[in-house]
């Protein structure tokens, strides 16, 4: 078997899966999530991930032009809300992690858009897209294995 079909270790997939299906339940929106999930895979360059998140944003009734443009969503006007774009920002926030830290004018944001349990799963959501992404990228996982 080559690296590229390798399967994951199980126990790890199992314990990243509970960790994105318990943040998902918690923040309530299944479409924000997939926003979420996108958005960090796009940052991370993962074609597994985003194939993946792309197809189910699309089952969850997702309009193709906020998926066009999610990568520039803070050029594309009032396509996203307040809420999004917060969500959307503290994403990018932690997964690139400039400087070392999350900006306080973006955590601050985003507080006022959830509350401290809905926040704490986003950043939950967050965490867990960026392990799947790194471990999908690390181990060479093409995309096109996932159907919804």
């Amino acid at each position: 078997m080559t690296a590229r079909t390798r399967l994951l270790d199980r126990e790890v997939a199992q314990a990243l899966s509970a960790l994105s299906t318990a943040a998902k339940k918690g923040l309530g929106d299944p479409v924000l999530a997939e926003l979420v999930m996108i958005r960090a895979s796009q940052l991370n360059h993962c074609a597994f991930c985003l194939d993946m998140h792309l197809a189910s944003a699309r089952e969850n009734g997702e309009a193709e032009q906020r998926l066009d443009l999610l990568a520039a969503w803070e050029e594309a006007g009032d396509l996203f809300d307040g809420r999004e774009r917060a969500a959307l920002a503290l994403t990018e926030a932690v997964t690139v992690l400039t400087g070392g830290f999350v900006p306080d004018a973006v955590y601050e944001e985003a507080a006022a858009h959830f509350d401290d349990g809905r926040l704490a799963h986003l950043i939950g959501l967050i965490t867990a897209i960026n392990g799947w992404n790194r471990l999908m990228v690390g181990r060479r996982i093409p995309p096109g294995g996932y159907t919804p």
